[in-house]
């Protein structure tokens, strides 16, 4: 199976800091404890071989009807002391035994010739046969236990790797939260309303980079600032030379040409005019805000047209008082509604409410959009040539200018081909 790590960069700093430091915390751990068995080991052979010399030189030299009165003084927690006890196990093997019985066979093998004995049983334990100097027989029955563990030892265990998690996460967030925030405000970057300045302070790598991001965000919004008031100067100037020119053709003797020329400078006209809304819909944030009753706005819009004879109609409600632009809500809707019934003949405005917040759209039977240039058409300056020619005098801003000014009030604009034919226009605003 292949090893998959996590997806956030949080979670695999945490892992790689987490595992490094159980992996140091466990060789550290495990290197004392094993120093600590090896001393323990060798305190408790000692402490063994230095007993079971003892007592058995005691019982040795003390009278046999002594001896079965001291066998309780002389039993320790893991072996004890046996008076006349046959030999019952099998022989255990002297090239490997227990560290127990190396240590008691050095100690007593010279004098008392010890036989090794290991017994069976559901705990395993082994005997050690002796003939003490009068002919009686000793022996030393001894289980073997492990080396004990101070009760506290797990709960500073525990305690340890609870601090360990608890410096993880901490130098974690510590490392990550700079950059979450810079990629929130980087998430949030929008020239029409310019985000508050990161905070420039912390590490110097921090401040280095929220210096940098504020600059980008300033320069970003200079360059697009003077890009619109390019757009916007050239626009307005050229329609006083359009003007003039369109005097001087009225004064010119009826012909074709005449004709012609004239609707080449309307066109021209309305393209500079189009420019000009598109340039002042990228500082729509100039309006300001108000309250309005939804249903009410898109019902007015709606008879407006109606009144002056096109097929525009609505459906839906939803009863919502909201915060808005209405002048810039107002224009994404004309342009819309404008579109539908230019390249469809009528129009078909719908309004409910979702989860999400409140969602408009705007439906046709127009011939539609190719499915690959459905993004495109959002561009300033874009037009369909197969389905939505020169001749109905578009000029490809009226969907970008849509876009711009939904993106301002924090909505989203989206384009989908109807599956009974036409074009469906989507503008879904936060509640």
């Amino acid at each position: 199976m292949k090893l998959r790590l996590p997806q956030s960069l949080a979670a695999r700093l945490a892992l790689i800091l987490l595992v490094g430091l159980v992996l140091a915390y466990g060789l550290s751990f495990s290197s004392q404890f094993y120093e600590r068995y090896q001393t323990g080991r060798n305190v408790m052979l000692n402490n063994l071989s230095t007993d079971v010399s003892t007592a058995v030189a005691l019982l040795d030299r003390l009278p046999a009807e002594e001896r079965a009165g001291w066998l309780p003084l002389v039993e320790r927690r893991n072996y004890r002391y046996l008076l006349d006890q046959p030999i019952l196990g099998e022989p255990m093997d002297m090239k490997q035994p227990p560290a127990a019985a190396l240590t008691i066979a050095q100690t007593v093998a010279k004098r008392f010739e010890p036989v090794f004995q290991t017994m069976p049983g559901s705990r395993p334990h082994f005997q050690v046969h002796m003939t003490l100097s009068d002919g009686k027989s000793l022996t030393l029955d001894v289980t073997p236990g492990a080396i004990p563990v101070a009760q506290w030892l797990p709960l500073v265990l525990i305690l340890q790797l609870l601090v360990l998690l608890g410096c993880t996460w901490l130098a974690v967030h510590m490392a990550i939260r700079p950059l979450t925030r810079l990629a929130q405000a980087v998430d949030q970057l929008d020239p029409d309303a310019p985000s508050p300045s990161l905070d420039e302070k912390g590490p110097s790598e921090v401040v280095y980079a929220a210096r940098a991001f504020n600059t980008l965000q300033s320069r970003i919004a200079t360059f697009l600032k003077e890009r619109m008031q390019l757009l916007a100067a050239i626009s307005h100037d050229l329609q006083t030379p359009i003007t003039r020119m369109k005097l001087r053709v009225e004064q010119m003797n009826g012909s074709q040409e005449k004709d012609k020329l004239w609707s080449d400078l309307s066109e021209m006209q309305h393209l500079v005019r189009e420019g000009v809304a598109y340039a002042r819909s990228m500082d729509s944030a100039a309006e300001p805000e108000c309250r309005i009753d939804l249903d009410a706005f898109l019902d007015s819009l709606v008879c407006d047209y109606q009144d002056s004879g096109q097929a525009v109609s609505l459906n839906g409600s939803t009863a919502a008082v909201i915060n808005t632009r209405p002048h810039a809500l107002r224009r994404i809707l004309t342009n819309l509604t404008d579109n539908a019934l230019k390249f469809g003949g009528s129009a078909e405005l719908t309004v409910q409410n979702t989860e999400s917040g409140i969602q408009l759209q705007v439906l046709d039977h127009g011939p539609g959009i190719p499915e690959a240039e459905l993004e495109q058409v959002l561009q300033p300056f874009y037009r369909v040539e197969s389905s939505r020619n020169r001749e109905t005098g578009g000029t490809g801003l009226g969907l970008a200018i849509a876009q711009q000014l939904s993106q301002a009030l924090g909505g989203k604009l989206t384009l989908n081909n109807r599956i009974e034919g036409g074009l469906c226009v989507t503008v879904e605003f936060p509640r």
